[in-house]
């Protein structure tokens, strides 16, 4: 079992997930229309059952989805990370920022630490972002991360979703 390793930039920690940050995620899955593309609204148990599979996932594969926090802080601002459960066309970089933490470039800043861990040390060779339709954020930060719209296609989990394809390790500097 791999617990899950912690990452820095020049603001940020992304650290696995801890019990205290169940509260964050509860409050998201809570809200409608942000948790939409990730599979909610889901009531508490259900967001319970999620967080444990979140945890799962890095003990299951080696990596999974990091708590993002500023540095001096440990208030959750969001979730970022490597996402590949059963049925998933193939590896995802992933982000959720909760509300209050959007629009300060926070997820770009994770993501970008999450894949450059995906392909230097992981040894990733590609990753996708899926994306429901109509989330025009995420799109934007999907593109400004070089990543390309690929296809659209149904996902088991969410329904419909459009796949973007990132750049490869050779074409970021990692």
């Amino acid at each position: 079992m791999t617990p899950a390793v912690t990452l820095q930039t020049d603001r940020l920690t992304l650290r696995g997930p801890v019990a205290s940050d169940f509260e964050a995620i509860a409050a998201f899955y809570d809200d409608a229309i942000r948790s939409k593309g990730f599979g909610g609204p889901l009531p508490r148990d259900q967001a319970w059952r999620w967080f444990a599979s979140m945890i799962g996932h890095w003990h299951l594969h080696g990596y999974g989805f990091w708590t993002v926090t500023f540095k001096n802080t440990n208030a959750p601002l969001g979730v970022v990370g490597l996402w590949n459960p059963e049925g998933w066309p193939e590896p995802e970089l992933s982000w959720v920022m909760f509300d209050g933490s959007e629009g300060q470039g926070i997820a770009f800043e994770a993501a970008t630490a999450a894949r450059n861990y995906a392909y230097s040390v992981m040894g990733f060779e590609t990753l996708t972002s899926n994306i429901i339709p109509g989330n025009d954020r995420s799109i934007a930060l999907a593109e400004r991360l070089g990543a390309v719209y690929e296809t659209t296609y149904d996902n088991i989990n969410m329904g419909i979703d459009m796949l973007y394809r990132h750049p490869s390790p050779a074409a970021v500097s990692v």
